[in-house]
């Protein structure tokens, strides 16, 4: 018989953890007051109200998506490359969906691209929550994400790295723009694996989009970066907590969800009027998920796991990072915050760049690739070879 993570019981006597849900309801209930929430503008704190609405409201739904995902079966079983032990409930990523979209929507978030890229990301949520509840092929879940790039791209929601008005480089924007939120979205997915990580992970990441947006006055970038990471601190208590496994998952949607908002988030943003750094500074960012992906792909094309795009699509195993640095450490939680460490550390070089010269973002960049190299070498040991 498998077993569901346990729901716990509560008695007469108020609990700790519920006196803690209706202390946060309290607040976010204050912060949908008209006083409250223009205390906050006129102090020019928008950010932080979009974090403290985003955070609350995911801390308040995600104990009611469990216990959904619970009454209608919608559950993470043990199987293949899964590492938990117990039927999980998923729908943790419906909370932090609905939390981030509300605080937007709440606050006038609503620019027109920005409009344009929320609703790509809900059609990317949706498929993958079908999937989460019925299962799909990774093969539609693709094309959907495809189709929803392009859509965006005909939106001008397109990168600008090559001269416009030339055709060669309008359709390299095209191309790249397509494998970089495409590829984004879907390695976050794979970082999903480990209790804690692709919530945290994009935390991390949003934390320093927000950075950036800061430096370079770029409001409308903050104030989603804010969203974020307030939806993803508000769903981590329950999903990366210290003696105990996950009580929810984010799953596909969640993952996808998140994944997809960043990497178009980065595509909207305007890094720097220098080209290297303007490319320098958002890879940096994105560094872990970056090398994940293309770590896994070269080894299995080079190892003949993969001979075809379809392989690759369909392909499920242990060779993540956060699967092979686990197998050397064995640890879950130190691999989880490691990761969020060399994130930090790469956000950090990112920062660093405002106002660099073109030297400076190339020695960086060679910097994370060393830094990238070590690691590779300390756990070459713990790979998996499945």
């Amino acid at each position: 018989t498998m077993k569901i993570a346990p729901v716990t019981v509560e008695s007469s006597k108020i609990s700790p953890k519920r006196i803690l849900w209706l202390l946060v309801g309290i607040f976010f209930l204050t912060l949908l007051t008209p006083p409250v929430r223009l205390y906050f503008f006129e102090m020019s704190k928008r950010w932080l109200y979009v974090l403290s609405y985003a955070g609350s409201l995911a801390f308040l739904l995600t104990p009611i998506m469990r216990a959904v995902a619970i009454r209608f079966g919608v559950l993470d079983f043990p199987a293949g490359r899964k590492i938990h032990t117990t039927a999980t409930p998923l729908l943790g990523g419906v909370a932090v969906i609905v939390a981030f979209t509300t605080a937007l929507i709440a606050n006038s978030i609503l620019e027109q691209r920005i409009v344009v890229f929320l609703g790509g990301s809900l059609i990317v949520a949706v498929v993958s929550l079908i999937d989460d509840w019925r299962g799909l092929s990774a093969s539609v879940k693709l094309l959907f994400q495809v189709v929803v790039v392009l859509a965006l791209i005909y939106n001008d929601i397109i990168l600008d790295l090559f001269p416009f008005k030339t055709t060669w480089g309008h359709c390299l924007n095209v191309l790249l723009t397509l494998v970089w939120v495409v590829g984004i979205t879907n390695a976050m997915n794979f970082m999903d694996g480990m209790d804690g990580l692709a919530a945290g992970l994009s935390a991390v990441i949003a934390f320093f989009i927000g950075l950036v947006a800061f430096q370079t006055n770029q409001p409308f970038m903050g104030w989603i970066a804010a969203a974020v990471l307030g939806s993803c601190l508000g769903f981590l208590p329950f999903n990366f907590r210290v003696r105990k496994p996950a009580a929810i998952f984010l799953g596909d949607a969640g993952s996808t969800f998140l994944g997809f908002v960043l990497a178009c988030l980065a595509v909207i943003g305007d890094w720097d009027e220098d080209p290297v750094v303007s490319f320098s500074a958002p890879v940096l960012i994105f560094w872990v998920l970056i090398y994940d992906m293309a770590h896994i792909t070269v080894e299995r094309i080079l190892k003949g796991k993969v001979r075809s795009l379809k392989e690759w699509i369909d392909y499920v195993g242990k060779d993540h990072l956060h699967h092979r640095i686990c197998g050397l450490i064995g640890d879950r939680r130190k691999t989880v915050l490691l990761i969020y460490s060399l994130s930090a550390t790469f956000g950090l070089s990112a920062i660093a760049l405002k106002n660099a010269r073109t030297i400076d973002s190339i020695v960086l960049v060679i910097q994370a690739l060393l830094i990238t190299l070590i690691v590779s070498i300390l756990e070459y040991s713990g790979r998996n070879h499945d």
